[in-house]
């Protein structure tokens, strides 16, 4: 099809898009690079994933036209992400030497994260290809709003953000408050910037599964009718897994029910300290026998939890989408998150769930107290939520990409 490229390569230098998410640094990145790389090579396009290798470079096939490329850039083995950015030359190398393949001729790079923009921006402008960048994630979003006891981006990230914004041929952003903080805060130009939302495997995801719901509280010791709430993601400050553990205090505190808060994923590497102190405030807060910390999930297990789930909380001090949001949604269990960044487009409030506007953990109780309280508008919130899930697919993502690409 004209417009359409034959070949495409996906970079994510930090983590490979075949890793689980909620383990290391894996995330809604890794899901959305496997889920958009198997629906374009449905389309007929040639995926190449490029990611950089921990231990021996490989190339493997994941999917059919989908193959993944480890490749050699700095020391061997794993490293931290602080230390990626000192090996963002020899990633860049390693990928011009693929792309001088004969047999891998990209039409276009697209960068998943600055270190990959980094790394691969010099490849594209030497090959004379469209380089596209996809942040994810914004230094300077997350200091403006971040977590106090997170640790503020480096300058070095900022300024770098800032240039790949202003040479990308184009900058897909994950949500309309992603887009607006890259035109206005970083100084993006505002015509190379395009909204594509992430999806969601509604098929994975599913409510009203009876045997999961039976197995997730038989497998974690909780009693039927006891609340679940579930937290998922990356064990991090960003992502606030102390004020779920506060709200659920306050909850007990106001004999507001009896729920179970279930916390999945483990800490990103660096924030060990993070995942021990969370253990210790719900014992200090007298509530440890009601936190299940279960750590990273498969896919299918993450889809029974969130199913047998009477709610999700997205506690994030920001996202820039939040796709966890979305698959509680799909899983017909409503949400409840912070009014702010791109929260307020994966939680549609009154629809598939209930933003707070402060992050008081009194406040978070209430509004969780009055769903929990009120069987109709929690079944009313469930079928809602589902509907709005429906609305988006990874298909639709993958047809507008290749829009986008098709532009270029």
């Amino acid at each position: 099809m004209a417009g359409i490229p034959a070949r495409v390569a996906l970079v994510s230098m930090h983590t490979s898009p075949a890793a689980q998410p909620g383990t290391g640094d894996a995330g809604g990145m890794n899901v959305a690079l496997r889920s958009l790389a198997g629906e374009l090579a449905g389309r007929g396009v040639q995926v190449d994933l490029l990611t950089r290798a921990a231990g021996d470079a490989i190339e493997r096939r994941l999917d059919p036209g989908v193959v993944l490329h480890e490749l050699p850039a700095g020391p061997r083995g794993p490293i931290s992400k602080d230390e990626l950015a000192s090996v963002t030359d020899a990633f860049g190398e390693a990928i011009a030497v693929l792309a001088a393949r004969p047999n891998a001729r990209f039409d276009l790079i697209h960068a998943h994260y600055w270190l990959s923009g980094i790394a691969s921006l010099p490849v594209a402008l030497e090959f004379g290809l469209p380089f596209v960048q996809s942040f994810h994630t914004l230094a300077a979003m997350k200091n403006s709003l971040g977590a106090a006891a997170a640790p503020s981006e480096s300058e070095r990230r900022v300024h770098s953000e800032a240039y790949l914004a202003g040479q990308a041929t184009a900058i897909v952003a994950g949500s309309a408050a992603e887009a607006t903080f890259l035109i206005d805060s970083v100084r993006a130009p505002a015509d190379r910037v395009w909204v594509i939302p992430p999806g969601v495997d509604v098929d994975l995801f599913r409510p009203n599964r009876t045997e999961a719901h039976e197995r997730v509280r038989a497998e974690l010791a909780i009693a039927p009718g006891r609340p679940i709430l579930v937290v998922a993601g990356r064990v991090q400050p960003l992502k606030d897994q102390e004020l779920a553990i506060r709200v659920l205090a306050a909850l007990h505190e106001g004999s507001r029910g009896d729920p179970v808060l279930v916390v999945v994923g483990e800490a990103t590497p660096g924030d060990e300290r993070y995942a021990r102190d969370l253990r210790a405030l719900a014992a200090d807060l007298g509530v440890a026998q009601d936190v299940r910390f279960v750590g990273a999930l498969g896919r299918g297990e993450l889809a029974e939890v969130l199913t047998a789930a009477t709610l999700t909380l997205v506690t994030s001090q920001s996202e820039t989408f939040g796709l966890v949001a979305l698959e509680s949604a799909a899983s017909g269990t409503p949400v409840v998150g912070f009014r702010g960044s791109g929260m307020v487009e994966s939680i549609s409030h009154g629809v598939s769930g209930v933003l707070v506007d402060s992050r008081d953990p009194r406040e978070w109780a209430e509004a969780i107290a009055g769903l929990l309280g009120d069987s109709v508008l929690l079944a009313e919130l469930s079928e809602s939520a589902r509907h709005h899930a429906l609305g988006y697919t990874w298909a639709a993502s993958a047809t507008a990409l290749l829009g986008v690409y098709g532009s270029l």
